[in-house]
């Protein structure tokens, strides 16, 4: 019997697949299901705030006083948020093109219109990025609150003696931890969930909406296609990175991502092969630990396509505007998801909550999240060994091996 142990991720497809059989054969005690993926939700969402925080906290202040950071370090952020912006836009283009969520027709939360129908001034919105309450905002959902706070929390404690920083620093290490152990022991009861929301979705809409998870598969693709192609290259090209031998170089940690889905699988692969590239150790320990927190091209780009899909399923016509709002939050919120299976869906769920957007949608896409994962996974990997060699290159010490 052993032989037949499933993992969680085989649990997730097989509880799609008996959530696709209740859905079709029995819709309406499917509709009754619904307050099991409930629970599944509002588990992952009480993991948002305390995780965004933690995670934040130790990626900023754990470099120690910023002018330590040095030269190096600017120039790696300011690549890093370039990059993963792009990333970002590329998403939602492709999502607003091709459209993979109409027709899919999710139930938007209670208070859904509240962006969409109340037309905000910049002051407004302005006004509202910052918390009046740290609590408040966890409370209620609102991320990009929580990481305005954490973020000039973080500099602050960056400014703090070694001693009395590290204190905190270990705190906050310590309940990123647990975070991660809490999300895991959440995620054992994912494939009841996922079960119980795709039965409510398909007894409540019928098999349609599988048509819709397929588009959304090929959508990411797609994007994740033209952003290695037109970005990675452009990248490539002008930081003139000898291709052959990067691609050697990279594709086995390449593999390693996609076929685990984890960036940390990866990590002591990729540190290798880009230290017997040419790029220097010091370089190396710097750019890939600190790009696992700040520099998740693939998760990104997938973030800001889920998002639009969501609200594409719900019927929520968002405008340019609030759908740039979207992107800023996530360009924030991604850089605490620091390179976990799946963290990426607790970030999405925190996003679509302070937007007003139904959470059902997180648990639909993680029926097809493994599919996803895979490929954003081996994009993260990939970008970070690439920002190695351009930082290298920039720093003048990049010296490709004979």
């Amino acid at each position: 019997m052993k032989h037949l142990k499933l993992s969680l991720t085989q649990w997730i497809f097989v509880g799609m697949g008996v959530g696709l059989l209740l859905g079709w054969l029995a819709p309406e005690f499917s509709v009754t299901l619904k307050p099991l993926s409930t629970i599944f939700l509002r588990m992952i969402k009480s993991i948002v705030a305390p995780l965004i925080f933690a995670t934040l906290v130790v990626g900023i202040a754990g470099h120690g006083d910023l002018k330590q950071v040095g030269r190096m370090g600017v120039k790696a952020l300011v690549y890093f948020e370039v990059v993963t912006t792009i990333a970002l836009f590329i998403g939602l283009a492709v999502v607003n093109i091709m459209k993979p969520g109409v027709g899919a027709s999710l139930q938007p939360a209670a208070d859904a219109g509240e962006l969409v129908a109340k037309k905000q001034s910049f002051g407004d919105v302005l006004t509202h990025v910052f918390p009046q309450s740290f609590f408040e905002a966890a409370a209620n959902g609102e991320v990009l609150q929580v990481v305005v706070f954490t973020l000039i929390f973080s500099f602050a404690l960056a400014m703090l003696a070694k001693e009395k920083r590290d204190v905190i620093l270990t705190f906050c290490d310590s309940l990123a931890e647990t975070m991660f152990k809490f999300t895991n022991i959440v995620m054992k009861y994912a494939p009841i969930g996922v079960a119980a929301a795709i039965a409510f979705t398909v007894g409540n809409k019928g098999m349609s909406v599988l048509i819709n998870l397929g588009l959304l598969v090929v959508a990411l693709y797609i994007a994740l296609t033209i952003f290695v192609v037109f970005v990675f290259g452009t990248v490539a090209v002008i930081a003139k990175v000898p291709l052959r031998a990067f691609y050697n170089a990279v594709k086995e940690p390449a593999l390693i991502a996609f076929s685990t889905t984890s960036s940390e699988a990866a990590l002591p692969k990729a540190m290798q092969a880009m230290e017997a590239l040419g790029v220097p150790r010091r370089i190396v320990s710097f750019v890939i630990p600190t790009g696992y927190s700040f520099n998740l091209d693939g998760t990104s780009l997938y973030l800001s396509l889920a998002a639009i899909f969501v609200a594409q399923a719900a019927g929520i016509d968002l405008s340019f505007g609030e759908q740039l709002i979207i992107v800023v939050t996530l360009m924030l919120t991604s850089k605490g998801v620091a390179g976990v299976s799946r963290a990426a869906l607790v970030v999405l769920a925190g996003t679509l909550s302070s937007f007003g957007l139904p959470l059902e949608g997180v648990a639909v896409l993680l029926g097809v999240d493994q599919l996803m994962d895979m490929g954003r996974t081996m994009v993260n990997v990939v970008g970070n060994c690439l920002a190695t060699v351009v930082i290298a290159r920039w720093e003048g010490e990049f010296k490709p091996a004979s």
